[in-house]
Parts: C-alpha cells; sequence; structure tokens
C-alpha cells in the first residue's frame, strides 16, 4: 500500500520583509474573495488601488521587527511542526507543508504529494477556530488544484481543532510559566473578522448576531460559527487554569476598515480596563498556532505600548504552541482521524 499524505496549510508570510515582497504577499492575501468578500471589481479597486500601496511599507517595517536570523517566525515554527510530524507518523505517511499564500505554496506541496503516490491526502489548516476567510479558503484551493488531475485519491479535511485537549494544554502550560494569578486580569485575544462574514455561516438567517450573548455557547445552530468557536476556545482555557469568568475576557485584534468586525475589540477592552484600574495583563492569541506578526508585534509591542499609555503597567503574551511536542502529539491523532 501507498503512503497517506498529510498536508499542512498555515495563513502565510511574505518571502523576505522587504516592500516588494510584503507587496506580493499583501495583493494575493487581499484578493482572496473569502478574506474580503465584496465584489471583484471593488475589491481590486479597494485592494491594488488603496491598501497594498499603502499599507505595504508599513507592514515593511512591522516584519523588520520580528524577522531574525531564522527568518520569519511563523514559517520558521511552521517547518519545524511539520518535521515533528513526519517524524512521529513515520515512514508510512508523507508530510507536507503549505503556505495559503506565497510560499511554500499549496500547488507546489501537492505536486509533491502527487509525485510521492499518496493513497489518501488528510488536509490540516493550522486555525483552531474555522472561518471561511481561512480553513475555508484553504479548503476550495485545495480542492480547486485536486480538481484538475486525472486520478483523484481520498481526500479529507480537518474542519477545526477548536477544542482539542493536547492544544488546551499547550496553551495552559505556556501561561503557567507566566504564573497568571499574579495578573490583574487575563484576555483571548482572537484574530478580528467582519461581522458580515458571521452572519454568512448562519444559515438559518434567525440567529447570529440576534442577542449579546448568542456566541457564549456553543450549539449546533453556532457550531461552525468562527467567534463561537473562539468563546469555547477561551472557556476551556480558562477552565484548565482554574480562572473565573469574572477574571477574563474574550475579544478580538486586527480590525480593517471602518465596517462592524466582531466585538468587543481589543484596544477598546485595553481602555476598559485601565478605567478600572488594572495594572497587570496576560494575554492568549488561541486563533494561531505559531507565534507571528499578530503576537510577536500586535500584542507585544503595540498593545503593550498603548495599555501603558492608558495607564497600566504591561501586557505579557503568552506565547503560542511553536514547537511544543505536545502540540504535535494534536497533529497525530488529526492525521490518523
Amino acid at each position: 500500500m501507498g503512503k497517506k499524505g498529510v498536508l499542512l496549510v498555515n495563513l502565510g508570510t511574505p518571502d523576505s520583509p522587504e516592500v516588494k515582497d510584503v507587496k506580493k504577499y499583501l495583493d494575493q492575501f487581499l484578493m482572496d474573495g473569502r478574506v474580503i468578500d465584496i465584489p471583484k471589481f471593488n475589491r481590486t479597486l479597494l485592494v491594488k488601488g488603496i491598501i497594498v500601496p499603502f499599507r505595504s511599507p508599513k507592514t515593511s517595517k512591522l516584519y523588520k521587527e520580528i524577522w531574525n536570523e531564522k527568518g520569519s517566525p511563523l514559517l520558521y515554527y511552521s517547518r519545524i511542526q511539520a518535521a515533528m510530524l513526519q517524524e512521529q507518523l513515520g515512514d508510512g505517511y508523507q508530510v507536507e507543508l503549505a503556505m495559503r499564500y506565497q510560499n511554500p505554496s499549496i500547488e507546489a506541496a501537492l505536486a509533491k504529494l502527487k509525485a510521492g503516490l499518496v493513497e489518501s491526502i488528510k488536509v490540516i489548516p493550522l486555525f483552531p477556530q474555522y472561518a471561511s476567510a481561512s480553513t475555508g479558503s484553504v479548503m476550495q484551493l485545495v480542492m480547486e488544484l485536486v480538481g484538475k488531475w486525472a486520478t483523484i485519491p481520498n481526500i479529507s479535511f480537518v474542519n477545526s481543532f477548536h477544542d482539542n485537549q493536547l492544544m488546551i494544554e499547550v496553551f495552559a502550560e505556556n501561561a503557567r510559566k507566566h504564573r497568571p494569578e499574579t495578573y490583574d486580569h487575563v484576555l483571548f485575544s482572537f484574530h478580528g473578522l467582519p461581522e458580515r462574514q458571521l452572519l454568512k455561516c448562519d444559515h438559518t438567517g434567525s440567529y447570529c448576531l440576534k442577542h449579546e450573548a448568542c456566541c457564549q455557547t456553543l450549539n449546533d445552530t453556532n457550531k461552525f460559527c468562527y467567534s463561537a468557536q473562539s468563546h469555547d476556545t477561551a472557556r476551556l482555557l480558562a477552565q484548565e487554569l482554574g480562572i473565573a469568568k469574572a477574571n477574563y475576557t474574550v475579544c478580538f485584534q486586527s480590525r480593517l476598515g471602518k465596517e462592524p468586525w466582531v466585538q468587543p475589540y481589543t484596544t477598546d477592552v485595553l481602555k476598559r480596563l485601565a478605567q478600572e484600574g488594572k495594572k497587570r495583563l496576560l494575554v492568549f492569541s488561541p486563533a494561531f498556532v505559531a507565534d507571528c506578526l499578530e503576537t510577536l508585534y500586535e500584542i507585544t509591542v503595540e498593545y503593550h505600548e498603548e495599555f501603558r499609555e492608558l495607564g497600566g503597567e504591561h501586557v505579557q503574551l503568552v506565547e503560542s504552541l511553536n514547537d511544543h511536542p505536545k502540540f504535535v502529539e494534536a497533529l497525530v491523532a488529526l492525521a490518523k482521524s
């Protein structure tokens, strides 16, 4: 029997922090119709005419702040995860890594699996919580590419792993290094999405954003909702660490544009906590399995500085899953599921 293929896919990163490579990355990322889900003509004008030309130089400076001798942290840790997974799975599997945007590309990774004559492919988008703009985009592109093959092997996808116990344990272990009991409040800061994308996932049309607590409990109606899955991840982490509900807040970062995104916004929560006299905050970013621009700069630098200007003292990031062996155990189980 042939090998079983496993395709790990993370979001992506520029090939370098230079402006020209950041432009290519942002252009591919933001032109994805699942990321900015507006008519293509309008999206093209917005992305190519406004966002990419004006945002690329600023984003390039941010990437230079986190880039190191190993390159992009997200790509570096993703490669380690893939290598560790290959070692754990053994010779009966072929593991390939891809980025949804830029390199290594999904097309190139699938070509390697095809050349390896794998009998099946398990696609694991490295996004714990499902969103159309992340997991859904990966699924769509894989199906489009493989759909062109004359012979298509068995293909399956991991939709989400927001409640994976091993993932929860790794985040909890990383948090304990910082002694959570010494902080005034805990934030679970997830990557943001436009509210319209949540509404599109409500197939009933009668539940999403109809009341303030619609995402607080995961149920059959909202089980594929990014916000509801995010709240569930936060609940499980708080439970693992014994953090009372009054002592943590779920919030969302990285807004783009002026339309409503999933709330509350992390910046607004920082202001409220500073006004309440909170001084020290411990911040998780459980939407990411590897540290990246959103964790290493947005939280560690920007939110820390913003909170200090508001009267706070310290914002401490809980490290992501990165190269933790227990997370690789979780990937092994997902690959074999």
